[in-house]
């Protein structure tokens, strides 16, 4: 795809490249709210997100949306939503990992839309739990609207009869990370139901216990990893784990990127194969 030229300052993210490590302050630049249309043109622009992967351009709308958050731009919540279906059609982990932050920096004004999103069953399931992740960014963020995101999220797993059980993990993982001791009885019901990954947040006592509404388990603890990988794998992998003292690690899964790619294709760092790569 061709690739669009931005004016000054904008020009200056087309060749920042890598963004691997601390978020730059993107004012630096000379980055100021009269940028924000542009900002986000870059954000959503097609041919910077299908750049070639060597090249500084394909970092670009990664730049844009985090100068868009820094900014609190919330005319940049529509299209910055409509980003992420690229986490399940393309892959893309920057706007996996990224774009909850976006919005919990731009606060509660992304909450109707980012929620309608979650809400929406025929979108993809990362997709699904990157918005259910911008929610619970907000609510940390931003305590005043931390209620009204506990609400949502509590909403959305009232649904668990019918949602994958992944991610009803996640909204159990995110309602978790917002202490949401008021959401217990809606979590203990979809775990008696059987609906929810064991190996994101770990079981009923286990959520129970890092609620603080039990004191310590009374039950043994499972290998939740090696349980979710049935009976063929899981006897294997804890014997395995068992012979070279191995510690089993947190069901606290969620907190790691690992076991999201783990379930999803591996990408390149940024930019995607090209048909003429294959």
């Amino acid at each position: 795809m061709t690739i669009t030229s931005y004016a000054f300052p904008l020009d200056k993210l087309l060749t920042l490249g890598d963004v691997h490590g601390k978020w730059p302050d993107y004012r630096q630049y000379g980055l100021t709210p009269e940028h924000i249309p542009d900002l986000i043109r870059m954000a959503t622009d097609e041919g910077l997100h299908w750049a070639d992967s060597n090249s500084p351009e394909v970092y670009a709308p990664v730049h844009a949306w985090r100068a868009l958050g820094q900014l609190r731009a919330e005319s940049a919540v529509e299209p910055l939503v409509g980003l992420f279906h690229r986490i399940d059609d393309d892959d893309d982990e920057w706007a996996q990992e990224e774009l909850p932050e976006v919005f919990g920096m731009i606060g509660p004004a992304a909450i109707p839309a980012v929620a309608e999103y979650l809400a929406d069953a025929s979108h993809g399931l990362w997709a699904r739990v990157a918005a259910a992740s911008s929610l619970k960014e907000i609510g940390q963020r931003h305590p005043d609207a931390r209620a009204e995101c506990v609400t949502l999220l509590t909403q959305q797993l009232e649904h668990f009869a019918d949602q994958d059980e992944t991610l009803n993990a996640d909204l159990v993982g995110t309602l978790l990370d917002l202490k949401a001791v008021e959401s217990a009885p809606v979590m203990e019901r979809a775990f008696a139901a059987k609906r929810v990954e064991l190996s994101v947040a770990g079981d009923w006592e286990e959520v129970q216990v890092e609620l603080g509404l039990l004191e310590k388990r009374k039950t043994p603890r499972p290998n939740f990893v090696a349980d979710s990988l049935g009976p063929e794998l899981g006897p294997r992998l804890k014997a395995l784990a068992e012979q070279m003292q191995v510690p089993e690690p947190s069901p606290q899964i969620r907190k790691s990127k690992a076991q999201k790619r783990d379930k999803r294709k591996q990408q390149e760092p940024r930019g995607k194969k090209k048909p003429w790569q294959s």
